[in-house]
């Protein structure tokens, strides 16, 4: 799936995660996604995006996003922080630590770096497409009860 070819915002109710998947598109790139506990009165529910997430929802077989566009409207060295998360594989978790050392423009050893690190997943604008649920000790931008559900889907 190399874009996303509708702008506009996408929600499917998700029985897993006890609540809907929501996200929103605008010039072929994902812009956000969230975990609301009702939809967005104006969303449509039928893109490729939303099926891909709910293949992954399955559990059936692993399911790999790195081609979705994600449009990163974040500080710069936010962005390179969450772009090394997306390299993060299905199943695979890391720590804070580790992720700085992922990240060529931190370093680990500095506090202020660290700090960063958890700023920009917290503040991670597309969870589970940006997989922070595989940083174990970092936060998510995600519920708790959903960052809960997708690190139990993958074995974490």
């Amino acid at each position: 799936m190399d874009d996303v070819t509708d702008a506009g915002i996408y929600v499917r109710e998700s029985s897993y995660l006890d609540r809907y998947v929501q996200f929103g598109a605008a010039s072929g790139r994902v812009l956000s996604v969230s975990f609301p506990t009702a939809p967005d009165d104006d969303a449509d529910d039928d893109h490729p995006v939303l099926d891909q997430i709910f293949e992954y929802l399955d559990g059936l077989e692993e399911v790999h996003f790195d081609e979705i566009q994600i449009a990163l409207t974040v500080p710069t060295d936010q962005r390179a922080v969450l772009e090394h998360v997306r390299q993060i594989p299905y199943g695979d978790q890391v720590d804070v630590d580790t992720l700085a050392r992922m990240t060529p423009e931190l370093d680990h050893k500095d506090e202020d770096d660290l700090i960063l690190a958890r700023t920009a997943l917290d503040e991670n604008p597309a969870p589970l497409l940006i997989p922070d649920h595989r940083v174990r000790d970092g936060p998510s931008a995600a519920p708790p009860s959903v960052e809960q559900k997708l690190r139990s889907l993958e074995g974490l």
